[in-house]
């Protein structure tokens, strides 16, 4: 289009955009982004932006570096300002825009030719593939050079726009636009790209080939994927470019993933290619790459054969490919220090998530971990080419060649087993006790990988290897001793599960050894001999019981040493020694050592710090292993919980009227209930009772605000602690009951979950339910005959929830128990309904465990059944079949009533047995046991 720009507010933009990145004048600097903020109401501020971006002569006030920085500042306001307002631009601003920025990609510097790339790809983002149709011919037509006139740089630059592009608009590329599907055109061309003489070219279109090779592969792709392979094989031959060579191990990668049966017959060469370029430089990021085809494929079935007859090739790589690189060895023994007395810099606390308490049966989470517990978080999108890494990041907490081998290695160990051990074996003999520590650190990074998956193998080895691993608990190089913490951890289960002798011997010394580590001068070797340790208590269970006064001694001098980073680690070991030694943590040897350390911690820390979470998850762990051991300690941290609560309340609130303030964290509520929860099961009912009367403000109007919070986690807890309440403290909570009743109907009402299309939102909100239709059993039991005037309304929405199939079995579960449990004292309310949800109600409790709260629901149900007895006829064999199926132990007298649970079945039974004339004949249609239980128990 016909615009051109005016030199004289050319200039000044340049010049401005050059002084607003001038950290040595701030001044300076404020004035050109007051400058730049006034220029933005010009409206061809976005032309004069593109023009300095793809203008590669400087003008005459500038030098070429100043006028770089003004190019560079120029391409990165254009690109926000496209992301923000390009909907909204006048389409003569549009047209230029489309016109010219492509002449970006030309520049003979590379960073401008990003810088520019990164333009185009925002105006697809924002505009779509239609909004500019021509954009990718127009990339093509640069890339393919027919005329032989574009330099290299050029088709790089147009390369990597398309290659964004393509990661952006993955779906869109593959719709259909009058009558034809980009990818259909692309897919060739790309492949077409990979035999092209620059290799900038044929890496990038190896990359984005990659994007496309995902299941469901598109059709484009399939119908292309055997000439894609054929290709690979061609440039693994002959190509010598790394950065090439890095791409094809990523394709073998993703098509061994995604179309394991068309690569099969060919996995033996690619194992053997992927091999070489492993082995090659181990400081390369190639090796990385092609150590990654295991990593990703060691799990894939149709590729487990093929594995297996090459074990004795891959082990040994994966084992050398263990050894720090040369880079990061120099780093870790710089940094070998005893460095127990520096203080933590805040930035390197890693931040701390609060759980929320589920109740009833729980919702099982899909299972989002990686699989073999290698840390894993390669943030780059398949294809997308890596900036270089910081030069000082750390070695152990990056993924790497190291790691990738190590993760692999447990993983085929868990596959195969002893295969994996005979090759793994002659490694550990040579290097185990080797004089070189990078060695000796990697033999006990493989022996620590193997664990799991060798186990039956490597017991026998067992009695000399635990023995010479303790004794590296004490070698000179600090990461020798973190790694050995690790693996001895590995292998407690082993340790802690032997006879007394066994115990004697291995056991006490493995255990003794990691808590002497935890009090190392190295904070790496504190942190990785405190994480061993809650492993191994995790391991032991109650095995960890005899000795959880030594323990607790070690913990303790842990509080006074450790600075803030492992503080955290430490309150989940001991949180995980309360969990498993329960109330023989009562003991006064214990609360005396512990509670003033932890005392001291709580006085320590600031309401607004984020070590409040893991303190306060551990004092609820504490509070509920001490039970009554622990009211001396309750109110403080009773009172404190409250205020925190009120102050989060507060500020979430004044947040919401102010723009420009941050929502408070709510992990903060979520701990603070949950330790008020465990506080309250933990006393006895008066001690509980004294505490909520005098807490300020009201507990429960506290309570009620977060049953209304807008966040799960936060409600989820809000509903565990009010069953809580119910069974511990129901004469407290029965003024405010009215008002929480109407919050907890609302809150049984399923549309706004099935509403949520994040699948992490729709789980934490069915747990968010579960608590609360757990609370309505509880609330029942208590009130009973006093749920007169809620119970249409629950009945209404817990059988939305029981006949629901797009919830969680355990959510019907649960609305089905505490429609039961409702049932005692409603039994006639809720009787007249009884036909339309008893079928239903009698097969989702046949899944259900038999506990009190079961037997209370069927109690319950039954009280209703003997108001309505015709209401069975549809499934009156499957109700004698559940009473058939009570168990013994749960025919005694249960603490939550004083009639026999069995004696309101056994009415039921006979008001039938008087209405069925051939009543015997009836039940024969039952199973025999179940026959023969209902006549030895209920005397028929």
């Amino acid at each position: 289009m016909s615009w051109s720009p005016q030199p004289e507010p050319l200039g000044q933009l340049a010049q401005f955009l050059k002084e607003s990145l001038n950290p040595r004048d701030k001044t300076a600097q404020k004035n050109a982004e007051l400058a730049l903020k006034n220029a933005g109401a010009n409206p061809d501020i976005n032309n004069y932006l593109a023009y300095l971006c793809i203008s590669p002569e400087v003008p005459v006030a500038l030098s070429n570096d100043d006028y770089f920085i003004a190019r560079s500042a120029a391409a990165v306001m254009l690109k926000n300002n496209v992301k923000t307002s390009y909907k909204t631009m006048a389409e003569p601003n549009k047209d230029y825009l489309r016109s010219t920025i492509l002449q970006g990609l030309q520049d003979q510097d590379k960073r401008i030719r990003s810088y520019a790339g990164n333009v185009v790809t925002e105006i697809v983002r924002q505009g779509g593939i239609l909004g500019w149709p021509q954009v990718l011919a127009e990339l093509i037509s640069l890339i393919e050079n027919r005329n032989g006139n574009i330099a290299s740089h050029i088709q790089d630059g147009a390369m990597s726009a398309l290659l964004k592009i393509c990661e952006d608009h993955k779906k869109a590329l593959n719709k259909v636009y009058d009558g034809q599907r980009p990818l259909d055109f692309l897919i060739p061309k790309l492949i077409e790209f990979t035999t092209s003489p620059t290799s900038e070219v044929r890496s990038k279109a190896l990359g984005t080939l990659n994007f496309f090779i995902d299941d469901p592969m598109p059709q484009a792709m399939q119908d292309n994927v055997e000439k894609f392979l054929a290709q690979l094989f061609a440039l693994a031959q002959n190509d010598q470019d790394e950065e090439v060579r890095r791409f094809i191990c990523r394709s073998f990668t993703k098509l061994a993933s995604n179309v394991p049966a068309l690569v099969l017959p060919h996995v033996s060469g690619i194992i053997d290619y992927v091999l070489v370029q492993q082995k090659g430089d181990p400081e390369s990021d190639l090796a990385l790459d092609a150590a990654e085809f295991f990593f990703e494929n060691c799990e894939v079935e149709e590729l487990q054969d093929e594995f297996a007859q090459h074990l004795d090739k891959i082990v040994p790589v994966l084992l050398e490919s263990m050894i720090y690189s040369q880079d990061d060895q120099a780093k870790l023994e710089a940094e070998a220090e005893e460095d127990a007395e520096k203080e933590d810099k805040e930035e390197d606390i890693k931040p701390q998530f609060a759980s929320a308490k589920e109740k009833g049966i729980a919702v099982k989470p899909e299972d989002f971990a990686n699989g073999n517990g290698y840390a894993y978080d390669d943030e780059l999108s398949d294809g997308e080419l890596e900036e270089d890494d910081d030069y000082g990041e750390d070695p152990e907490e990056m993924w790497n060649l190291r790691k990738c081998s190590a993760a692999a290695l447990d993983t085929f160990a868990t596959r195969f087993h002893e295969r994996v051990f005979e090759f793994t074996l002659p490694y550990l003999k040579n290097n185990l006790n080797h004089a070189e520590w990078p060695n000796r650190e990697a033999a006990v990074l493989a022996l620590g990988a193997i664990s799991v998956g060798c186990m039956e193998t490597v017991q026998p080895s067992l009695p000399d290897l635990v023995p010479f691993l303790i004794s590296l608990l004490t070698d000179t190089q600090p990461v020798v001793r973190q790694i050995t913490c690790w693996a001895l951890g590995r292998y407690s289960s082993w340790a802690s599960h032997l006879d007394a002798a066994g115990k004697q011997q291995f056991f006490e010394p493995m255990m003794e050894g990691i808590l002497f580590r935890m009090l190392d001068n190295n904070k790496r070797v504190q942190e990785a001999a405190a994480s061993a340790f809650a492993n191994l208590e995790d391991q032991a269970t109650r095995e960890i019981t005899p000795y959880c006064v030594i323990i607790a001694q070690q913990f303790v001098r842990c509080f006074a040493k450790y600075k803030d980073k492992n503080m955290y680690i430490l309150y989940d070991c001991v949180q995980t020694l309360a969990e498993h030694v329960g109330p023989d943590m009562a003991q006064p040897a214990i609360v005396d050592l512990l509670m003033p350390a932890l005392i001291q911690r709580w006085t320590t820390v600031s309401d607004k710090s984020r070590e409040m979470f893991p303190l306060l998850e551990c004092l609820a762990y504490i509070a509920t292993a001490l039970g009554e051991a622990f009211a001396p300690y309750a109110k403080p941290f009773f009172s404190r919980c409250i205020k925190i609560i009120q102050d989060n309340l507060e500020e979430g609130n004044l947040a919401a009227s102010q723009v420009y303030m941050d929502t408070p964290d709510k992990d903060f509520l979520v701990t603070s209930l949950d330790l008020l929860s465990a506080i309250i099961q933990a006393l006895d009912g008066d001690r509980a009772s004294e505490l909520i009367a005098t807490a300020n403000p009201n507990f429960f109007e506290l309570l009620a605000y977060c049953m209304r919070d807008s966040n799960n986690d936060v409600k989820q807890s809000a509903y565990a602690l009010l069953g809580d309440c119910a069974i511990y403290v129901f004469a407290q909570m029965q003024p405010y009951l009215d008002s929480i009743m109407r919050i907890l109907t609302m809150q049984l009402d399923l549309s706004e979950a099935l509403r949520d299309t994040d699948p992490m939102l729709k789980e934490t909100a069915f747990r968010v339910i579960n608590n609360a239709c757990w609370s309505v059993g509880e609330i029942s039991m208590r009130h009973q005959a006093g749920m007169d005037p809620y119970v249409e309304d629950l009945l209404q929405k817990l059988g939305m929830i029981l006949f629901s199939q797009q919830v969680p079995e355990s959510l019907n579960q649960n609305a089905a128990i505490a429609l039961g449990r409702m049932g005692l004292g409603n039994d006639q309310r809720i009787a007249p309904h009884l036909a339309q949800f008893a079928p239903t109600f009698l097969t989702v409790m046949q899944s259900v465990e038999w506990t009190d709260e079961k037997l209370d629901a069927f109690r319950g149900f039954v009280q209703i059944v003997l108001d309505n007895p015709q209401a069975l006829e549809q499934c009156l064999l499957a109700f004698f079949s559940a009473i058939a199926s009570v168990p013994a132990d749960s025919r005694k007298v249960p603490v939550s009533q004083t009639e026999r649970p069995f004696e309101g079945f056994h009415k039921a039974l006979m008001a039938y047995k008087n209405m069925i004339p051939d009543f015997d004949g009836f039940i024969s249609h039952l199973p025999q046991e179940q026959q023969y239980e209902l006549r030895q128990n209920y005397s028929l």
